[in-house]
């Protein structure tokens, strides 16, 4: 009796000794750095602290999502002051980088408020008088970027296209002559030029003041870098913090995230309410 006695006590002193476990943390931290990191792979990720981003399924406007699909995403940040750098991470079955009829692409998007305000803007996109900026990046674009050409016959290696009348060898790249004959025999892809990120950028800065009012930004002042994994995708997107939210310690910021094998694109997607956002000792 007297050993088990003694035993318990010890049991119940090694227990009392133990730290307790460390309670999650409850915003993203942007620790600052002299240098911000372009790639996935750079190594100051490796000192950033992580953010678990719960997702929710958009289920308040047309097309909703009624059946989740991405539960998580992992999030990191860096400052320097004047940009800001988010990793996101998150596990995708499928890798889904082709547009096309029926097809859907991976992508992800963070978005920020415009302007410091002691009401926030609504997260779903912003409000009227509430705008929001968002950075939107796609595993399509990135692909391009990657060096996959972006032609239908990349796309669609057993299509034949006779002849395009804008692509002959008199028009120069880029004339006018050029885009009034894109323009005439490739209208959706002319008219969509404007959906299309600046040449060699994978992610697109867009403007928005709710639901169905997003436009491109004037300048697409982000840059992102997406790498793939047999677990998913590992994404970084730099972005310059919104002129409003300059020489502010602290915002919020709101994700959402595309599963193409899942059908998911424009409004169909998966997506976090605003979360704490601290921005070092102030950007």
């Amino acid at each position: 009796m007297k050993n088990l006695t003694a035993l318990l006590l010890a049991v119940g002193v090694v227990a009392g000794c133990a730290k307790p476990a460390a309670a999650p943390p409850v915003e993203v931290e942007a620790a600052r750095v002299s240098v911000l990191p372009s790639a996935p792979g750079d190594a100051a990720w490796n000192a950033a602290p992580a953010f678990t981003a719960a997702l929710l399924a958009q289920d308040m406007v047309e097309p909703r999502l009624l059946e989740p699909s991405t539960p998580t995403v992992k999030v990191q940040a860096l400052t320097d002051g004047t940009s800001v750098a988010f990793r996101l991470t998150w596990a995708d079955d499928t890798k889904d980088d082709l547009p096309g009829t029926g097809r859907f692409v991976d992508a992800c998007a963070v978005q920020l408020p415009a302007a410091a305000s002691a009401n926030v803007p609504a997260p779903q996109m912003g409000e009227s008088g509430g705008t929001v900026e968002i950075s939107y990046w796609s595993a399509a674009w990135q692909a391009i970027v990657d060096g996959r050409p972006d032609t239908l016959a990349a796309i669609e290696p057993r299509a034949a296209v006779d002849h395009y009348p804008f692509e002959a060898a008199s028009l120069p790249e880029g004339s006018k002559e050029q885009k009034d004959m894109a323009l005439r025999y490739a209208p959706a892809r002319a008219l969509n030029g404007a959906a299309r990120p600046a040449s060699g950028k994978s992610v697109q800065d867009l403007r928005a003041e709710g639901p169905g009012t997003i436009t491109p930004a004037a300048e697409t002042k982000s840059a992102g870098k997406g790498v793939r994994d047999a677990s998913g995708w590992e994404v970084v997107i730099v972005k310059p913090v919104p002129e409003g939210l300059r020489g502010q310690a602290r915002s919020q910021v709101a994700f959402a995230i595309w599963n193409g094998s899942h059908k998911e694109v424009g409004p169909r997607k998966m997506r976090s309410v605003w979360i704490p956002l601290a921005l070092g000792a102030g950007a």
